[in-house]
């Protein structure tokens, strides 16, 4: 059950949150004749970790889309790809929790994508991936304590796209690496980017 393996990894979070990268925008990756087509979110009904603030479905999926179409919409290949990513399980860390014991956010989704020319499914089965929202001063204490409910979902779908970045980079033989993919416009420099902390009196109680 997706909750009860959530819960396990947020009891250990100290280690695994280490492993998430921070809000860094690098230069587009060799995706070959990739290019954005249909970018489709689904958050019908996602379930929640009961150690969590509520949240909207319908902002978690604007969230995600918007970091989809950011992040993988500066490809400009010759071909189009429609992504299809489901919203399976979240967790947005709550204010009010003893620091020791200081939740962080999760976000467990399922990504699909397809060819969108031949219509075919490229990937047998949904690729399920778990991320956080990374290591820095604030999610060591708790975000519930620093960020917006806002500022972590978003942190959140920045992580969750560069894992399906990097998921895509591990099956070439989905595009024609032949072609060379380049960004959208110029170059993408390196930059960070991300949610700056919140004063604790400023963040929302639930």
């Amino acid at each position: 059950m997706i909750i009860a393996r959530i819960f396990s990894l947020l009891l250990s979070v100290g280690l695994l949150s280490a492993c998430a990268g921070q809000n860094v925008v690098e230069a587009p990756v060799a995706l070959g004749d990739f290019k954005m087509g249909h970018n489709i979110v689904v958050a019908d009904n996602p379930q929640k970790v009961p150690i969590s603030r509520e949240a909207n479905p319908q902002d978690l999926d604007d969230s995600l889309t918007k970091a989809i179409q950011e992040r993988l919409g500066r490809y400009d290949g010759d071909k189009f790809y429609n992504l299809g990513v489901s919203i399976d399980a979240y967790a947005l860390a709550p204010p009010g929790i003893p620091v020791v014991a200081a939740p962080k956010s999760i976000l467990v989704i399922t990504a699909n994508i397809w060819d969108d020319a031949a219509r075919e499914k490229l990937n047998p089965e949904g690729k399920q991936l778990t991320v956080f929202e990374g290591l820095s001063g604030d999610t060591v204490i708790g975000t519930g304590y620093t960020r917006t409910r806002q500022q972590q979902m978003d942190a959140l779908s920045f992580n969750a796209v560069k894992r399906v970045e990097a998921w895509l980079l591990e099956h070439p033989e989905w595009f024609d690496m032949s072609v060379g993919n380049k960004p959208s416009g110029a170059d993408a420099p390196t930059v960070v980017s991300g949610p700056k902390p919140v004063p604790a009196a400023q963040v929302p109680a639930n």
